[in-house]
């Protein structure tokens, strides 16, 4: 009688692991990154979402599930980029000790990311600013917590008495960061040169000297007073000729 019994079995092999799929921030993060080098490269109106979804290697349809429009995909590019800015400013403006220093500072280094990041710049002045509804949008609010830093650095500066206390904030913000990209419209649209550190000590220059607290001098001697003088050591003169 042949046995029905089987020898022993071969251990079960344990279930295979599916590959955990990419993480929500991740493919976010990727996204982002991949967007703003396209961007950057073709400008808004020239990119294409099957660009940014071909480098990334997924369907198109998939980056719209992140994003549903390409305006939406810019303007949180520019949120992440403004966020990325505005940490490191945050935390060189605490090493930096003196209103006009922090004033030139952040002077200095708007130009040098306009220098570093000429594409990104060109993005927010001519596609993003220009769009229906900026001045409501969380890039707007971005961009005042941005020159904000500017702001706190003025007051700042009168508070410890070397700015007057007169000075029009608003104007002086509108003026100093206008006036930087009137400056650098040549260097983003023309091609010319943009020496950061040259523009910022003059800008600073220029503006500082226009709003340091200016002591008040030294009552200045009247003509009676140089008479009295003059007669005084004419008097001292003549006594010691006579010793």
């Amino acid at each position: 009688m042949v046995s029905t019994r089987r020898g022993p079995q071969p251990a079960a092999k344990a279930p295979r692991q599916r590959a955990s799929r990419m993480t929500s921030d991740k493919r976010t993060r990727e996204i982002l990154a991949v967007a703003r080098d396209v961007f950057v490269t073709h400008g808004f109106h020239a990119t294409a979402v099957t660009e940014i979804a071909s480098r990334l290697g997924v369907a198109e349809g998939t980056v719209f599930k992140y994003f549903p429009t390409k305006r939406e995909l810019l303007n949180r590019v520019i949120e992440h980029w403004y966020g990325e800015l505005f940490g490191d400013y945050t935390k060189d403006l605490s090493m930096i000790r003196g209103a006009r220093n922090r004033f030139r500072y952040l002077v200095w280094r708007h130009l040098k990311t306009i220098r570093e990041w000429p594409g990104m710049c060109r993005l927010i002045f001519s596609d993003v600013r220009s769009q229906p509804g900026y001045s409501r949008s969380p890039l707007h609010r971005m961009n005042l917590k941005y020159t904000g830093l500017f702001l706190d650095v003025v007051r700042e500066g009168i508070g410890s008495g070397e700015f007057r206390d007169d000075v029009p904030l608003e104007l002086l913000r509108d003026l100093v960061y206008g006036g930087i990209e009137h400056h650098a419209w040549g260097f983003l649209y023309r091609n010319t040169t943009l020496d950061a550190e040259r523009s910022a000590d003059q800008i600073t220059d220029l503006v500082c000297t226009g709003i340091e607290l200016r002591r008040p001098l030294e009552p200045s001697l009247t003509d009676a007073d140089l008479c009295a003088l003059a007669d005084r050591l004419e008097r001292v003169a003549a006594t010691l000729r006579k010793a």
